[in-house]
């Protein structure tokens, strides 16, 4: 059925729209591709197991916690790493290969912690309950990260365009240099964007594990490779093509498993971006701008 289709498509690219804003928000702001943000989707998940397991609270506090736990490890990235790297000039190649690396650590640390076996929510705290529409099958849970994620990517997108923290936050990604000679706090605004971002990838990670109700410690690398191909299709550091590409990949994927076959999923899915690229290589909303000092 079409519309059932529809609806699952929704929610899954509500998910993946959620985890490319924040890797595009890191970009937009700090001028780094962060590659440990598959990482914190991992890290966002496991947490979340451990607080309904272990600390025994429920799915809402479960979930808002893994994501303060996924912005708390941002917030150290940048602090550890991230910072040093600014202060000393470090090329842009530099940032990227060393989130590689942590990604991988933090990702060892996942399976050396929890087992490379997959972990599940227990049955009782995933929501089953579905309602049904003029046939329209749709349970508790796809309604709930529907409504969660739009919710998110509203407040965020209207936070950008029409606070005075986003109109800081434009001004950084415009020129850093600049900002500061205005007087904005730069680098408390870069920990502020790490914080956020991650615990948006965090936060999608618990969304996907409750989804599919797998979590396992490589779970954030197929995540992150379709997180690059969304910003790439959306425009480098665009909110709004974040959105719009991370709903087409969920989209593409769930009608090329209801009408092609599962096997085929990935392949229809990013050849359809790759045709899209083909005829505009700039992403949906145009040019990447340079930063000028």
């Amino acid at each position: 059925m079409l519309e059932q289709q529809l609806i699952n498509a929704l929610s899954l690219g509500c998910v993946y729209a959620l985890f490319a804003l924040g890797f595009t928000l890191v970009f937009g702001v700090l001028g780094v591709i962060n590659l440990s943000h598959g990482a914190m989707f991992t890290v966002g998940a496991y947490a979340a197991l451990v607080f309904v397991e272990q600390f025994q609270l429920p799915l809402w506090a479960a979930t808002l916690a893994a994501a303060l736990v996924s912005g708390v490890f941002g917030l150290l990235i940048d602090r550890l790493v991230l910072r040093r790297l600014r202060a000393n000039n470090a090329p842009h190649l530099i940032p990227m290969i060393t989130t590689i690396g942590i990604g991988i650590a933090v990702t060892s640390a996942m399976q050396g912690l929890f087992g490379a076996e997959n972990k599940r929510f227990p049955q009782e705290v995933v929501p089953e309950s579905a309602l049904d529409l003029g046939g329209l099958h749709l349970t508790v849970l796809e309604l709930g990260i529907i409504l969660l994620s739009f919710a998110l990517m509203a407040v965020l997108l209207l936070g950008i365009q029409r606070t005075q923290l986003g109109r800081a936050l434009r001004a950084i990604a415009e020129s850093p240099k600049a900002a500061w000679l205005l007087g904005i706090n730069v680098e408390g605004l870069f920990m502020l964007t790490s914080f956020v971002a991650a615990g948006l990838g965090g936060l999608a990670g618990v969304l996907i594990g409750l989804s599919s109700n797998a979590i396992f410690p490589l779970m954030g690398q197929p995540m992150l490779h379709k997180g690059i191909a969304v910003i790439i299709l959306g425009g480098m550091g665009d909110i709004r093509g974040a959105l719009l590409g991370g709903l087409f990949l969920g989209f593409a994927e769930v009608m090329s498993v209801a009408y092609i076959g599962s096997t085929m999923r990935d392949a229809v899915a990013f050849g359809l971006l790759f045709l899209i690229l083909l005829v505009r290589p700039t992403g949906l909303f145009g040019k990447m701008q340079q930063r000028k000092a």
